[in-house]
């Protein structure tokens, strides 16, 4: 029979003197000597603390693209903490914002291991972190600690439904989105279920929900702002906002940050591929703020159905990745291929959008033994409905 109390045991003996000297001896451990390792290691330490300590080594090293080395290296992480914790460039970002709104003080519900409460700790906000999981719980309490953070934050462990959140200015609210059979996107299967935020978030003065970067539009209340964050190009996260301005839509591009607002405009028109081709980013898309960038550039769409922008001109934008066209040419593998040898091309990146051709399959059609000296981009995509092809290259960094 398992003992409940197992996995918090094995977390506790982590944190003595004997765990933190384990934990500093395997820290860089390579996954490969982990056997050899723990062999040697088991001659002087319990088997269960040797095991401990390598598997938090790994998730230390794991965390550490989302987290940074030097925090990573110092905190305390559970499985599914780093599977669902916030990247600490996000955490940055949104711990900014609400302390520009003025809050001192805010009750993070589904705390995790504590990454958001940590940025908000940093940008000087008082906290009370609360996970029901006890394994979790210890984590974020260790990890304040560790960075030097527990006079301002205060760890529960509760169930978030049982906590009241009147004295503190502000919510914010990370929803379980994983289930045993992984990704949940019904927002009301989340735990909590969306609905039961919403209503938490509308009694305080001000607050912010974490959701799904795909949750429907048609599933924001229209007493929240909405907002897709991308870091480095990746879409990372959706955020409502309650106390802000409501029915607001905006696009937050990081690092910057780079937020573009929701002007209501009207799909764009579509025309004919002009000299440029801009591919905006990803929360851009998904915040259906397409149309907004490219009344920006003066630009158009090559198919109704397609967030591929087009113009005439070459102007500035955090919001897309801009590419000079140089031939435009229904798809044709053959001809596609022809041009490559043409041009001299040994290095193709291949785009896709609205096409059903596989990237590597046609890499390997058109260059099968690539040995040109020049790179280029070409897009499988439809213009005006019609299947076709747009080759070209980026123009190099190019933003306001």
């Amino acid at each position: 029979m398992n003992d409940p109390q197992a996995p918090l045991d094995a977390f506790a003996a982590l944190l003595t003197p004997e765990g933190r000297a384990l934990l500093d001896e395997v820290r860089d451990t390579d996954p490969a000597d982990e056997l050899a390792v723990a062999t040697r290691l088991r001659r002087d330490h319990p088997a269960g603390l040797v095991s401990a300590a390598l598997g938090q080594a790994r998730l230390r090293q794991r965390a550490a693209v989302k987290l940074g080395a030097e925090d990573a290296r110092r905190m305390y992480f559970t499985p599914n903490g780093v599977e669902q914790s916030t990247r600490a460039s996000v955490a940055a970002h949104r711990a900014a914002r609400l302390a520009e709104l003025g809050v001192t003080s805010l009750a993070d519900l589904c705390c995790g291991i504590g990454g958001d409460a940590i940025a908000l700790a940093r940008a000087g906000i008082r906290v009370l972190a609360v996970d029901r999981d006890p394994v979790t719980a210890a984590a974020a309490r260790a990890n304040a600690e560790a960075l030097g953070l527990s006079e301002l934050i205060e760890v529960r462990e509760a169930d978030v439904t049982d906590v009241d959140t009147s004295p503190y200015d502000a919510v914010f609210v990370d929803p379980a989105r994983r289930g045993g059979r992984g990704r949940i996107f019904d927002p009301e299967a989340y735990s909590p279920p969306l609905s039961w935020a919403v209503g938490t978030a509308l009694k305080a003065p001000h607050a912010a929900l974490k959701i799904a970067p795909g949750v429907p539009h048609e599933a924001v209340p229209p007493q929240a702002e909405a907002e897709w964050i991308s870091d480095g190009g990746d879409v990372k996260e959706a955020v409502l906002w309650f106390g802000t301005e409501p029915g607001l839509v905006r696009a937050t591009l990081l690092p910057g940050p780079h937020s573009l607002r929701g002007r209501g405009l009207a799909n764009p028109p579509v025309r004919p591929p002009g000299r440029y081709l801009y591919e905006p980013d990803g929360a851009v898309i998904r915040a259906h703020l397409v149309a907004e960038v490219a009344a920006d550039l003066d630009g158009g769409l090559l198919d109704e159905t397609i967030a591929y922008v087009t113009a005439d001109e070459l102007r500035p934008t955090p919001y897309a990745t801009a590419y000079e066209i140089t031939d435009h040419l229904p798809f044709n593998v053959k001809k596609l291929k022809a041009l490559l040898r043409e041009r001299e091309v040994g290095a193709l990146t291949v785009k896709k959008r609205g096409s059903a051709v596989e990237p590597e399959e046609l890499r390997r059609k058109v260059l099968p033994k690539p040995h040109g000296r020049n790179a280029a981009t070409v897009f499988l995509t439809r213009v005006a409905g019609a299947p076709a092809m747009l080759l070209g290259h980026p123009t190099g960094p190019h933003t306001e």
